[in-house]
């Protein structure tokens, strides 16, 4: 099985820019319930994804940043502290296992590295939750 069937195309996802401001960010986040969204820079590219944790340490280690100051500071300010690697679109579902143990979501992009969208954690639990009933509906009809 392939990423693409799981595959939820980038106009369907919430991304930011490099250049959104940390007041942007942290509002379309809030807005949509999201704990972290894609970054895709202004020529497409995957340009990593930022965090609420991303956000809140740039908050506690910035003295008197206040929600005005935030439309001072861009995205590509904001030190990340962990990495969504991307899988290609043509990966195969075994491939985003371990890299889905540890992120919401896995980035997908082409072969030239242009984002195409996500696939969500969800899916993957859901799609392996189904092949263990299957298994496990064959085992009891033998």
């Amino acid at each position: 099985m392939k990423v693409a069937f799981f595959l939820t195309p980038k106009k369907e996802v919430v991304c930011l820019t490099p250049q959104t401001t940390m007041r942007q960010a942290l509002e379309r986040m809030e807005r949509h319930s999201f704990a972290a969204v894609p970054l895709v820079d202004e020529n497409g590219y995957y340009a990593g994804t930022i965090t609420e944790g991303d956000l809140l340490w740039k908050l506690k280690n910035s003295s008197g940043l206040d929600i005005n100051s935030m439309e001072k500071i861009t995205l590509a300010d904001i030190t990340r502290h962990s990495t969504n690697k991307p899988v290609r679109i043509d990966s195969r579902i075994v491939d985003l296992l371990s890299l889905a143990s540890g992120q919401n979501f896995v980035p997908v992009v082409d072969d030239q590295g242009v984002f195409i969208g996500i696939v969500r954690r969800r899916e993957i639990i859901e799609y392996c939750a189904e092949l263990i009933r299957e298994k496990e509906e064959e085992r009891l009809k033998s």
